[in-house]
């Protein structure tokens, strides 16, 4: 494995702790700056925002410098983003420190998904994705806990600076570990850089179809995922104190989800992306049907998991191809999937409020999903022989 890819996944860790531990520190942060629960609620919502937008904006901005410059930039920026939370002196600057932190948040996905996939053979590319973005995985899996064990023992303000210091470490491995020239194709040639040029790559139909599956999977998860902690507790009888580790149990569902679904790309792209989409599909909805089951509720979580990012790397790497490997395009499928969680959440809500309980949601989730199943089905169907970036000339 090239020692790239291992700074990249830290990278991809930090970033992600980032994005999920202030879920455990909410109650402390809300307490002291004597704000109120919905307040404290924005520093998440705030960042997801702050995802969507800068993904584009920023890989947008940079589109002529090189890739491992512009990494380089955006870990930097995350670092100074999670130094201002941590020695925040007031809500405003907590708030700004988490604006600039997930600033670099979408873009360091989208270009780092062209990085590793260039320091592999072509046909590893879905893997060395993966691999990238295992440290999200298991950011997923370690965040809330690890968020709230430090919290809880040396104040959230520690949290923030260890996040800090595993910016600082991955940003000196990028720059030592990550080749000059990465990103540029194994046979030399270049993907487009210019902004317009990028923009063109838009034209494809494939680029749409692949951008609308990503955000209706993310959407067919996330429409379920927002509220499953109102599924296991009042559906299948768990006590408050069971949400954690059954979140764990999705989590380490996520990690397997996208190292099973990194290798079955490699092999058979659209096939292992219908096949995860599908496999959501039916878990959301036999999850619907078994909430009410302990037993099952535990394996379907895992199952949710598993089949919720299996199509993560195969969508990176489709995405890109589509677009002759415009960073443009890798981001925005990052934008997409932040599109699609506050699609799902929204209508699993709706559900909710008319009064269809707490299994509505993975009904909702399962119908997102489906359709997700529908527009990949077109996507392959119309999909010819494109030539993947890794091998143009």
């Amino acid at each position: 494995m090239p020692t790239g890819l291992i700074a990249l996944a830290l990278g991809g860790f930090g970033i992600g702790l980032t994005e999920f531990l202030i879920a455990g520190l909410l109650p402390q942060v809300a307490a002291d700056f004597t704000v109120s629960e919905a307040a404290a609620g924005r520093l998440i919502s705030g960042y997801a925002l702050s995802v969507a937008v800068g993904a584009i904006a920023l890989t947008a901005a940079t589109a002529r410098l090189s890739r491992k410059a512009v990494l380089i930039g955006l870990v930097a920026l995350f670092v100074v983003g999670n130094l201002l939370s941590a020695i925040a002196t007031g809500y405003g600057v907590m708030l700004l420190g988490r604006i600039v932190a997930a600033l670099c948040h979408g873009s360091f996905f989208g270009i780092g998904s062209l990085v590793a996939r260039s320091l592999v053979p072509p046909e590893r590319k879905s893997r060395a994705v993966a691999v990238m973005f295992a440290g999200l995985t298991v950011a997923n899996v370690l965040g809330v806990p690890f968020g709230a064990l430090i919290g809880e023992r040396w104040g959230w303000r520690a949290a923030f600076w260890a996040v800090t210091a595993i910016g600082v470490l991955a940003l000196a491995g990028i720059a030592a570990l990550v080749p000059g020239r990465a990103g540029v194709a194994p046979d030399g040639s270049a993907s487009p850089t210019r902004l317009r040029a990028q923009l063109r790559e838009f034209r494809s139909g494939q680029v749409w179809l692949t951008l609308a599956a990503t955000a209706l999977g993310y959407g067919g998860m996330f429409g379920a995922f927002s509220y499953i902690a109102y599924t296991f507790t009042e559906v299948g009888g768990f006590s408050s104190g069971d949400v954690s580790w059954l979140l764990m149990v999705y989590g380490v569902g996520l990690v397997v989800g996208n190292i099973v679904g990194g290798r079955a790309a490699d092999r058979d792209r659209d096939r292992t992306l219908l096949l995860a989409l599908l496999g959501l599909t039916v878990t959301l909805a036999v999850f619907g049907l078994l909430a009410d089951s302990a037993a099952a509720s535990v394996v379907l979580a895992f199952l949710l998991g598993v089949t919720g990012f299996a199509s993560v790397p195969g969508m990176i790497t489709r995405v890109t191809d589509a677009a002759h490997g415009a960073a443009l395009a890798a981001s925005a499928n990052v934008s997409a999937s932040n599109v699609g969680n506050a699609l799902g959440a929204w209508l699993g809500g709706l559900a909710i409020s008319a009064g269809y309980g707490y299994r509505a949601p993975l009904y909702v989730g399962a119908g997102i999903a489906l359709t997700s199943v529908a527009v990949m089905a077109v996507a392959a169907r119309r999909a010819g022989t494109p030539v993947p970036v890794d091998q143009q000339v």
